[in-house]
């Protein structure tokens, strides 16, 4: 019988071109499936083949846990004291194994030890050809639609196989069996039945793929493109960059006679491609993604990472775009939140922020309204800027004297020791996994500690419209600070390949009141 097993376990490595190991452990699977079988309860037995000799030996197995574990069972596990009856040295967490009587090769259920060992084979099978088409770097997949599934189009491309779900495919867009397509590997899916690469037409990266096969200066790295967002089926913007001064980036892109744009707008069913100039300066940036809407001014808020975009009334509709669509895809194109407003409201913004300021600096410095107002209008807006800006600056103010300054500085840092204390004390008790997120600070730890949010994961089990509700924050800032909390339940699972746009550079420190 060992002699049989060598010579089935090589037949099959090569017929199906696996490892030998794979189809040992496959069979010993099935051995040890059948040996189950013989028992009334549902015991763990293991069985290893010798890999030269091919005899093998069977063996039930214990787990060693406490009494009171919530996953105990009977036939399965034994107390530490049940243990060391067996084995003196055994300790929580150890495995009790004892020899068993072997199921005869000859008499396995033919058809159980097919299956199992088939089916294993089937999925080395499946990773070794996920495995040699990530070893090639690829992230586009272009095949033939073999089948389709709950919705969802299975791709073949030679011998991978890939799924794309309905809600990655391009909307209205009705994929038929034979149909050719072309999609980005968005992530690999290792659920039950094997690795699996997870397709999608819908996402940003795959417009960005799609210009790199259609612009060989991308290839060459004579252009870049920086970023990008989609509606679609409908309208994406695109930002790019020349790391060539002699290439014209924009008209590279389109191409003679518009030729490249339209081929990969035929690729997205019709999707209207705007290709913006990417820049450094992020108000520069934003301006040209709210094309061809014409801005007025812009105001840029960094603590919140949020710009005022002020436009006149004839082009607040073409800032906007139908149902909102120009301006959220160039916040997602930017990374910025960006809030389109007119001349009138404008104006009015900045005179309950004047206000709002005015009130902090007369109840923190204790000042009178026009010390306020003055500190306003050059543009200070926060006491940190009062306490720790250059001397030399407050001292160009021509209302205040070198003695005034000084002494509105020291009241500042005053009150900022004081705001610092109460804050500590608002936090007591948080857990430094929380404090240590990005995106989280003192003031907001402390309105989330007064409701019991102390731990990462009592953030993390909070839905978007909680959040919003005790710190009032914009959603999208919860939405980010939410799923950097959940980043450690996914830590182990696998990684997806997407291309990843560089983040935009910020703007320079204390860019709000220079901006002023």
């Amino acid at each position: 019988m060992s002699r049989e097993i060598l010579l089935l376990v090589d037949a099959l490595a090569r017929e199906k071109n696996v490892n030998r190991d794979v189809v040992f452990g496959a069979l010993e699977l099935a051995l040890a499936s059948a040996t189950k079988k013989s028992f009334t309860e549902d015991v763990d037995v293991q069985v290893a083949i010798d890999r030269d000799t091919g005899d093998y030996q069977t063996f039930r197995c214990w787990r060693v846990l406490p009494d009171d574990a919530s996953d105990w069972i009977n036939a399965q596990m034994l107390s530490v004291e049940e243990a060391q009856d067996r084995e003196p040295d055994a300790k929580l967490d150890d495995v009790i194994k004892k020899q068993i009587e072997n199921v005869p090769f000859g008499r396995i259920g033919a058809q159980t030890a097919k299956q199992v060992i088939l089916q294993r084979i089937r999925d080395a099978e499946r990773e070794q050809i996920l495995n040699d088409f990530l070893a090639r770097g690829d992230e586009l997949v272009t095949g033939t639609v073999k089948r389709m599934e709950r919705g969802s189009a299975i791709v073949e491309s030679g011998r991978l196989e890939a799924q794309l779900p309905r809600e990655y495919m391009i909307p209205k867009e009705n994929l038929r069996v034979g149909d050719r397509v072309r999609a980005w590997v968005m992530k690999i899916d290792r659920g039950a039945r094997g690795p699996l690469l997870i397709l999608s037409r819908t996402a940003p990266q795959f417009i960005m793929k799609l210009f790199e096969l259609e612009v060989p200066e991308i290839e060459e790295k004579l252009l870049e493109i920086k970023s990008a967002a989609r509606d679609p089926g409908v309208r994406a913007k695109i930002a790019v960059h020349n790391n060539d001064r002699r290439i014209d980036p924009i008209g590279t892109c389109v191409g003679m006679r518009g030729s490249r744009v339209q081929a990969v707008t035929q690729e997205l069913a019709g999707e209207r491609v705007d290709i913006v100039l990417w820049s450094a300066d992020p108000a520069t940036f934003v301006i040209g993604a709210l094309a061809p809407a014409e801005v007025s001014s812009i105001l840029v808020d960094e603590e919140k990472h949020a710009m005022d975009v002020v436009v006149d009334e004839e082009n607040l509709a073409i800032a906007i775009g139908r149902s909102g669509q120009n301006v959220r895809l160039a916040s997602e194109l930017t990374g910025w939140t960006i809030n389109l407003m007119s001349q009138e409201e404008s104006t009015k913004k900045q005179e309950e922020e004047g206000g709002r300021v005015k009130t902090l600096f007369m109840g923190s410095l204790d000042v009178d309204e026009d010390v306020a107002d003055i500190l306003a209008q050059e543009g200070f807006s926060t006491l940190e800027e009062i306490a720790y800006v250059p001397i030399t600056e407050m001292l160009e103010i021509d209302a205040f004297d070198e003695n005034t300054v000084n002494q509105l500085r020291s009241r500042a840092r005053n009150a900022l020791l004081v705001q610092a204390i109460v804050s500590e004390e608002s936090i007591a008790g948080v857990q430094q996994d929380m404090l240590g997120l990005e995106g989280m600070d003192n003031q907001l730890a402390g309105k989330l500690a007064e409701r019991g949010i102390k731990t990462r994961d009592d953030l993390a089990d909070l839905a978007v419209d909680e959040l919003f509700e005790i710190t009032g924050m914009e959603e999208e800032r919860a939405k980010r600070l939410i799923m950097t909390a959940r980043a450690h339940w996914f830590a182990d699972e696998p990684a997806a390949t997407p291309v990843t746009p560089p983040a935009v550079a910020a703007q320079p420190a204390l860019a709000q009141k220079e901006a002023r």
